[in-house]
This record gives C-alpha cells, structure tokens and sequence, in this order.
C-alpha cells in the first residue's frame, strides 16, 4: 500500500526498491513517534469538527494499540507498504474501518515525518545531555580525588609544565559544557513544531496548529509553512554540531589515553579485564576501546559536513534528497552514546601513576618555577629568564621539587574552581528543560 497509490499506476519494482533504500530500517526507530503525532493529529481533528467523538475515540484507542504493539516488539512493516506512515494507516483501517482512512486528512507525508523526526531527535538529545551529565560528574569527582597527583604539561609534544591530574580531568570536564551549549542551541531548533504544515504549503483545512503543538510538548512552532519543510535537514545538521562536538571532547580525551597508557609515558593504567591482547606478543595491554572511541568520535565529526553536501543548493519546498538524512545521522547518535557508556565504563577503573614527577627526565619541568622565584625576588623576567636558560644550557640547573608549587590563580593548580565548573554546567542543563 502507498499513500499516493492510485488505480493503475504500478511502480517498477526496480525503481520501488531505490527510492524506498534504507527507510523501513530507519522507519521502525521513528514508529512510536509516528504514532503520538497521529494521536495529537487525531484530536485536533476532532476539535475542528472533522472528525465525530466515536471516529477520534475508535482512532486513539488503536493507536494506543498499536504504540503498545510497538513496545513489545510485534509491530512491522509489512512486504509491499511503503513506510511507516502506510502502515499506521493500513493497521487502523483494518480495525476500525473508514475512520482509519480520514486520519491523513490536513497532513502530508512530508509534515509527518519531519515532526516524527523531530520527536525522535528531542528524546535522543535528552538521553544523550544525561549521558554526557554522568560523564562529567565523573570527571569533576576524578579530578577532586586526584587533585593533588602531578602529571607533566606537554606543548608541542615536549615536556614544558606543571600540570596535574585534577587540572587533566577537569579540563575535560569543562569542555563538555561548552559542547552542551552547542547541543542545547539545537535543541531549541529541534524543540519546534513542523506538524500540519502538509507537503509545505498549509491546508484549506481549518486545522490548530497550535494546538498540537502543546499535545506535542513542544515550545512552539514552526510558524511559516514554507519554512517548516525548510528545518528539515537544517534540523538534523543543527544536531550534528552538537555531536560533534561532544566527538571531539571524547576523541581527544582517548586519544590522551591512549598516549598515557603507552610505556614511554605509564602515567595511567586499567585493569586487565578491559584492555586486549596481542595474538603473538603475550606481553601487550592494548587501548583498543580507547583507539575505537577515537574513531568512531572522528567519524562523527564528519556528519555535518555529510549533511551540508547532502543538503547544499536544494531550493524551497520539499526533495526526496531529505531521506538520506536519517541514514547519515540516525547511526552516529547510537554510536555517540556508546562512546560516551564506554568511556565512563574505563575513567571508573582508572589507576593513576604516584610521583611521576620524581623521574630525573622531568626536572627541567619545573624551570619556569624557577624563573618565577627570581621574579619574586625582583629580578626583571628577561634576565631571570636569561639566567635559568644559561643554568640549563650548562647543565648546572637544579629545583628542589620537595617545594610547594603556588598555583593560586583561577583555574590552576591549587585553584580548580571545581565548584564554579560545576555551577555553569547547570546553567546549560536547563537549556534543555
């Protein structure tokens, strides 16, 4: 069955099968929300007359089937219909006959599917802002518990600070707020309501839009039809900077993981249980999740370059170009979530390396300690610089690493402002309330 169908216009079975590609995979994750747009279609319906109290009672209660069908697993599409739309149809109108067939009235498939996806997107970024919150409460308690633990900065490569574990964690942990900006800056996108503004040009039919809306959840709508068929695209490409974003936090956060688990650094380490082995060198611990993490998290990051080709140079109105969105998009949001499930999973068993900074290969770490101690004493910087730089290059340069560092600026070492990181994390969490 297809919704266009009519008498005599059999379509090539060649041409079916492109043009249906992937979608039934891809149409089976929007079917819930299919159906609560048709519940919230279906008593607008009725409130505008077009549909009499048993028509939209016989309708919700199937629907309500359906949903239930949907849940359990025994809900399909079947051979031969063409979405999801056809289906939550046909299923309606072979349980309660005509009445099944006016719920389509005012819609078009392309207002349905692009408030379907909305919905769905709504409930992921929602999953995903709770997954990332339990990530960087991790991260905020890694770096409390480690505040004091020292770790070599690295610029260039090459050993150049002071740092410490609390600063590493926390400096993670920070970051992921400013991705949650960028996610909660799409979410006020995806937060809008596309439904009844049919194939993108509205209806005759004198439908409540508004109404809808509030059935829906959502904050508002999208008021002007045109540009309801617009969002769709420019919606999921809005999602994609926020994922990623978040990608790139987790696949540099890996990537430093992968770096510290490496022997020539041994800064950090995990129990056996979660690294891999090698099939010849029975002594390797590899940072495989570390290293997949990485990947996939750099995979993500091109989503919305995919979508801006995808999208690029299409006028106004509605193009089947539209469909391949859900395949581009769709799998990187379960891949960002099992990354972010697996990187909590392996920061929970973390060992941290005691006293790094005791090894000989680290003392000219501390050689802008030193410059600053002159500095405090009231030698211009320029020449306690010149005179660190000559005990270094004659190999005379000593610290006592015994010594206090006096990191009290915001943000340093001995001033994390772990407190002040946490309450602008819960400004950005209610972005999304």
């Amino acid at each position: 069955m297809k919704l266009w169908e009519k008498k005599g216009s059999d379509i090539n079975t060649q041409i079916e099968k492109f043009t249906v590609g992937r979608d039934p995979e891809f149409d089976m994750i929007l079917a819930k929300y299919d159906v609560q747009g048709s519940m919230a279609h279906a008593k607008m319906l009725e409130s505008v007359n077009m549909l009499s109290t048993d028509e939209a009672r016989s309708i919700q209660k199937e629907l309500e089937n359906i949903e239930s069908d949907i849940k359990n697993g025994l809900f399909r599409i079947e051979t031969g219909v063409e979405d999801i739309h056809s289906q939550i149809e046909l299923n309606l109108t072979r349980k309660i006959g005509e009445a099944g067939k006016k719920i389509h009235s005012g819609r078009s498939r392309n207002d349905q599917i692009a408030v379907d996806i909305k919905l769905f997107l709504r409930a992921e970024i929602l999953k995903i802002n709770a997954e990332v919150k339990e990530l960087f409460d991790l991260l905020i308690s890694l770096s409390h518990q480690y505040r004091n633990d020292l770790l070599p900065g690295y610029t260039h490569l090459q050993i150049a600070m002071p740092s410490s574990f609390g600063l590493w964690f926390g400096a993670y942990a920070e970051s992921l707020i400013d991705d949650l900006e960028i996610l909660a800056a799409a979410y006020q996108v995806v937060n809008k309501n596309p439904l009844g503004s049919g194939a993108g040009y509205g209806s005759s039919f004198p439908l409540n839009r508004k109404m809808t809306t509030e059935l829906l959840g959502f904050n508002s709508l999208h008021y002007n039809v045109v540009y309801a068929q617009m969002s769709r695209g420019k919606t999921e490409k809005l999602v994609s900077y926020g994922l990623a974003s978040i990608a790139a936090t987790l696949s540099r956060l890996a990537m430093d993981c992968c770096l510290y688990m490496n022997q020539n650094f041994g800064f950090i380490s995990f129990p056996d249980e979660l690294t891999t082995g090698s099939s010849i060198m029975p002594h390797k611990k590899n940072p495989d999740v570390f290293e997949l993490i990485r990947a996939k998290s750099n995979r993500i990051q091109s989503i919305p370059n995919e979508l801006s080709l995808l999208m690029n140079n299409l006028p106004s109105g509605y193009h089947r170009d539209m469909q391949l969105t859900k395949e581009i998009l769709f799998p990187s949001i379960e891949d960002l979530k099992s990354c972010i499930e697996m990187t909590v999973l392996m920061l929970s068993h973390i060992r941290i390396k005691k006293d790094i900074l005791l090894d000989d290969k680290y003392k000219y770490l501390f050689s802008v300690e030193a410059v600053n101690e002159l500095v405090n004493k009231g030698i211009p910087f320029r020449e306690a610089y010149k005179t660190i730089g000559n005990q270094i290059q004659s190999g005379n340069f000593s610290y006592d690493q015994s010594k206090p560092l006096k990191h009290s600026h915001e943000g340093s070492l001995g001033n994390l402002n772990l407190s002040e990181i946490g309450s602008e994390m819960e400004k950005v969490l209610s972005k999304f309330l």
